[in-house]
């Protein structure tokens, strides 16, 4: 940040510090090094830079200005409140019914790992829209006043998408994460998690070489 601010008060364009600092950073392993300062200063701020920087930035470039008023008119006028929905339920529904008909009346099958509930979830993030969203809504209503409007509509209907798919798919989630420690679980520590033994999948056949041969249980011929 400081190097990005003493650029821009030099006059010189400020994404020259993000390539300067990209030059100077080594990009190879040492053999000490479990990964490289490139890699290391890339992890460290991958959160920020997807979290911050980039939504603000495409905010300002996209000349989204938020204001009260024009959050207030998203669930008051009809034109926002259509974006909103279509964000939310039109792309949602439309998704989710395409591949419930595909996997109903084609040779497409859902993958049996997953469950309608994931489909669902994943339906719902495709309700995030912005530059795609953002340019339709100049096109369909060419008003400075409604276009306002529809910026915001955009921005509440992505933000509702995604924290509605976030819930859903976080929920989801904990239903894998326990089916996967199910999998796991291996109480008697004999190497076969104990779901397999329970449910008879681990086979009814002898575990030794012992009982395999049951000529081997009696005593050798006397002469």
């Amino acid at each position: 940040m400081a190097i990005w601010a003493l650029m821009y008060n030099s006059g010189v364009h400020a994404t020259v510090a993000g390539v300067a600092m990209g030059l100077i950073l080594r990009t190879t392993r040492e053999r000490d090094e479990k990964a490289s300062p490139a890699s290391l200063v890339a992890h460290l701020l991958h959160p920020f830079s997807a979290a911050v920087a980039v939504p603000l930035f495409a905010l300002f470039a996209a000349g989204v200005s938020i204001s009260g008023r024009a959050l207030g008119a998203v669930f008051t006028s009809p034109e926002p409140l259509g974006v909103v929905i279509g964000l939310v339920l039109g792309k949602t529904l439309g998704i989710f019914a395409g591949t419930y008909l595909a996997a109903r009346f084609t040779r497409a099958q859902l993958n049996p790992d997953l469950a309608w509930a994931d489909v669902l979830g994943l339906s719902m993030l495709a309700g995030i829209g912005f530059t795609v969203a953002l340019l339709i809504g100049e096109l369909a209503f060419p008003g400075a006043a409604v276009q306002e409007h529809v910026k915001a509509a955009v921005l509440v209907g992505s933000l509702t998408a995604a924290l509605l798919a976030a819930l859903l798919l976080r929920r989801r989630n904990a239903v894998y994460r326990r089916l996967y420690e199910q999998e796991k679980l291996d109480e008697d520590a004999d190497g076969v998690p104990d779901i397999y033994q329970r449910d008879g999948l681990s086979g009814s056949g002898p575990t030794s070489p012992t009982a395999a041969d049951p000529a081997e249980n009696h005593d050798s011929p006397r002469g």
